[in-house]
């Protein structure tokens, strides 16, 4: 890239990131003043941008177990919504046509389909990067997101095979017929690839060659490649270092996405304000979200974090438009109001995303008059007749590890908490008391707090965001629980004592002192000379 646009993108990057936004709203502004400046999208951006999106699939392949898409809040709400969606955005667009405006004149009704079904998808690229860097995948919502995402994805992937007429050959059901032995190859390399370099090699070859570049060859999309190649690594031990390893150079490529979108340019006025018009019917793709998650027993805060999440367009319409526009199905000035609106959507909904539980919290009291009678499985109300004392959030290795240690010192008055239900099933199976929840959730924290018994909280969740929420909400609930938070890096220290931790230290200081005393545990003494 040049080294002025990699300048101006880092600090438009740093601007929106000091205003408490996802840097992705930075580098998409930052591509409107590039263009602005006489920059144009060059080949290398793009490139750099299609690579992304290929290595934002396979980490997403990593992170989804296909039994999440069999889940009724997920494949049925999400292929409701597109066809309601593709309905509803079809009529408007027809009503248009109605009124004279020169911009919808002449458009035929399967124009108008083909415009409603660009516009019915949410942005993958988008959501993931956002649920990333809230901490919140893993979650209910998080989960229920990304499955819908993936559910328009496969939908895309079928109109893309199918309206370029280009039909899969004979070897794709070859590769997909080795696959299950692909998989079994797959996981043995990665067992034997270590932790450095040679794993991010085996992602990138895995993702690119195997995926993205052998789908190609065979008539199927690169994209559904790579997503495929990281399902079949989904139930790894390794899968969330391998997808960890990818997520600097994956970021990194992210940025070429964001910037060949701002760009691309501003349309003119009219195209602008047509542009602006969709983005203003976006809030109504969210309501009807909401509706539909709501009614597959989903909680209302989960639901309407949940369509927040899914409150954008996707840079697959652009995908759609630019076919459209290929097969002269429609006018070319189309994709560039998709391409606006796709931008100014990403604006809107980078600060709603980062306030939902403030909004949540806002409107809960109406929002829960949709709440049914019927609990989700992974939001069954936690039981408060339990002695507990300890309450560890987040049960990764070093919330195991405090737990054990904390049980075999004061007995079973420890709960932990974890939002990963394969990471809670494991614990129920070793024994540990270990329940379902997203701390996120202000109502969790309504059910837990006031179990006065709870005398220490102890927050083992990397993000920072998360774990100030967590005891923000604590203390708003009237908790007299002591709270210790741990964290990787120094400078987030100040901010957890500020933020209501008694004591929060980073993790490692106390590596030396744990491997010392390991070290007398084992090591016979009785030898060693000691010099005074």
């Amino acid at each position: 890239m040049d080294p002025i646009i990699l300048s101006v993108t880092f600090v438009l990057g740093l601007l929106a990131n000091r205003m408490k936004l996802p840097a992705l709203v930075g580098f998409l502004v930052a591509g409107f003043i590039l263009n602005a400046m006489g920059f144009t999208v060059s080949e290398d951006i793009k490139d750099i941008g299609d690579l992304g999106v290929t290595l934002l699939l396979f980490t997403i392949g990593l992170k989804l177990k296909t039994k999440q898409l069999l889940r009724p809040e997920i494949w049925a709400a999400g292929s409701i919504h597109m066809t309601l969606a593709v309905l509803f955005f079809w009529l408007i667009v027809q009503l248009f046509t109605y009124t004279g405006l020169h911009f919808f004149v002449g458009l035929s009704i399967s124009t108008s389909l083909l415009i409603g079904f660009a516009l019915s998808f949410s942005s993958t690229v988008f959501a993931v990067k956002i649920m990333e860097e809230s901490g919140l995948a893993k979650s209910l919502n998080g989960r229920i997101a990304i499955g819908v995402l993936i559910i328009q994805d496969i939908l895309a992937v079928l109109f893309i095979t199918f309206s370029t007429g280009k039909t899969p050959s004979l070897w794709a059901l070859l590769i997909i017929a080795l696959l299950p032995a692909a998989r079994w190859v797959f996981r043995y390399i990665l067992d034997h690839t270590g932790h450095g370099e040679l794993q991010v090699l085996f992602g990138m070859s895995l993702a690119l060659a195997a995926g993205a570049g052998a789908f190609e060859m065979v008539g199927l999309k690169a994209d559904l490649g790579a997503l495929i190649m990281g399902m079949l690594l989904a139930t790894h031990p390794r899968a969330s270092e391998l997808a960890d390893s990818l997520l600097s150079l994956k970021d990194f490529m992210l940025l070429g996405f964001f910037l060949s979108i701002g760009l691309g340019g501003f349309p003119n006025m009219t195209a602008l304000a047509t542009a602006v018009f969709f983005v203003l019917l976006i809030p109504l793709k969210s309501m009807l979200f909401f509706f539909l998650f709501t009614r597959f027993n989903v909680s209302a805060r989960s639901s309407f974090i949940a369509a927040i999440n899914l409150t954008s367009y996707s840079e697959f319409g652009l995908i759609v438009g630019a076919i459209g526009v290929s097969y002269g199905w429609m006018d070319s000035k189309w994709l560039v109001v998709m391409a606006i609106a796709l931008s100014l959507s990403f604006i809107v909904a980078s600060p709603l995303n980062m306030q939902a539980e403030e909004l949540f919290e806002r409107w809960r009291n109406f929002l829960n008059r949709f709440d049914t009678e019927i609990s989700h499985p992974d939001e069954v109300l936690i039981s408060s007749t339990a002695n507990w004392q300890i309450l560890i959030v987040g049960m990764g290795r070093v919330g195991t590890q405090t737990y054990d240690f904390l049980r075999e010192r004061f007995g079973d008055i420890i709960l932990g908490v974890d939002a990963d239900q394969e990471t809670i099933q494991r614990h129920k199976d070793a024994g540990r008391d270990v329940v379902h929840a997203d701390i996120s959730d202000g109502d969790f924290w309504r059910r837990i707090v006031p179990l006065r018994c709870v005398k220490l909280g102890v927050l083992t969740i990397p993000n920072l965001d998360a774990k100030l929420y967590a005891m923000n909400m604590a203390k708003k609930v009237g908790s007299n629980s002591k709270l210790v938070a741990i964290t990787e890096y120094d400078d987030e220290i100040a901010p957890l004592l500020v933020g209501g931790a008694d004591f929060a230290f980073n993790i490692y200081d106390g590596v030396g002192i744990g491997l010392a005393s390991e070290i007398s545990n084992y090591l016979d003494t009785s030898n060693l000379v000691i010099e005074k």
